[in-house]
């Protein structure tokens, strides 16, 4: 999964495009209408080929979460059919807001920060983010205990690499390397340049391809929220880390009908299959995909 660009790096310049933007002079007060009328759900994606998010075939079709995901929430809404629009990463909400495309569907995670500055608006979460400690099958690591010595392997300018920083400040670990690629830090784990590598269960996930012989040791670590938006995080409906669909903040009967097209999936099970098929499927995103969290 596409983390580094995905969660922190880009985000930076993606929360400088959208402060700078404002709101849109181009939103529509009857979004869900215009969709229909259309007969077509267009939906931004940054389409950086990772999996299990979505990838492209030779032949142009799509795979992945957010490929099954759009399909199915294409069908409940009742729009004959989809589409994505593939941009940059710093143009996925400025696009929005200008009406480029109805939805982003992007592995786009819900912070209080972007919802205030961004001035967009969120549905119910599909997926669960969170962090995980991961070592080789013979290493003598087997617990968070024993980590005291270790050196950790993580992705520079990501939140998994916050993560591992914080793992050093409270004690728990010795170092951090910091590596530029997601495939970097497994790379060194093998060759034994670092003791374990932290990050996202998506990205491990999507490593197991390459790389053989791994396991997580310890509990999931969940994202900690910025110092000067810890109050606020605190109070919100969702756990940090939690990622859904992006609509214009002007277009609230679209929200409430991706909302309810995404509580239903949650209900009968579709989500938790979607999840399954690409592997990335844990218990715990039973409830920490509903919308009911305390960060």
């Amino acid at each position: 999964m596409k983390r580094c660009l995905y969660r922190l790096s880009p985000s930076f310049v993606l929360y400088t495009c959208l402060t700078l933007l404002g709101p849109s002079c181009a939103a529509h007060s009857e979004c869900l209408d215009d969709i229909q009328k259309a007969g077509v759900l267009t939906a931004g994606n940054a389409l950086l080929g990772a999996h299990p998010s979505l990838w492209q075939d030779k032949d142009g079709t799509y795979h992945g979460i957010d490929a099954d995901l759009l399909q199915e929430l294409t069908r409940r809404l009742g729009i004959p059919r989809s589409e994505f629009i593939i941009t940059e990463w710093t143009t996925l909400v400025p696009g929005l807001k200008v009406g480029r495309w109805d939805i982003v569907l992007s592995d786009l995670t819900i912070t209080e920060e972007r919802i205030a500055y961004a001035n967009i608006a969120y549905s119910h979460p599909y997926f669960m983010l969170y962090d995980r400690i991961i070592v080789p099958e013979n290493s003598p690591l087997h617990h968070v205990e024993d980590l005291k010595n270790a050196n950790l392997g993580s992705v520079l300018g990501t939140t998994d690499s916050l993560t591992a920083h914080a793992l050093v400040e409270k004690g728990i670990a010795a170092k951090v390397s910091d590596f530029n690629t997601f495939g970097d830090p497994f790379v060194a784990l093998r060759n034994g340049q670092v003791d374990a590598v932290v990050v996202d269960q998506g990205t491990l996930q999507a490593q197991k391809e390459r790389f053989t012989g791994l396991r997580t040791i310890g509990n999931p670590l969940f994202y900690e929220a910025k110092p000067a938006w810890k109050k606020a995080q605190s109070k919100a409906s969702y756990r940090l880390g939690s990622e859904g669909i992006v609509v214009r903040n002007t277009c609230p009967r679209l929200l409430s009908a991706i909302n309810q097209a995404m509580d239903d999936m949650k209900r009968d099970g579709t989500i938790r299959t979607i999840l399954k098929r690409y592997h990335v499927w844990e218990d715990l995103e039973d409830h920490l995909t509903q919308n009911d969290q305390a960060g």
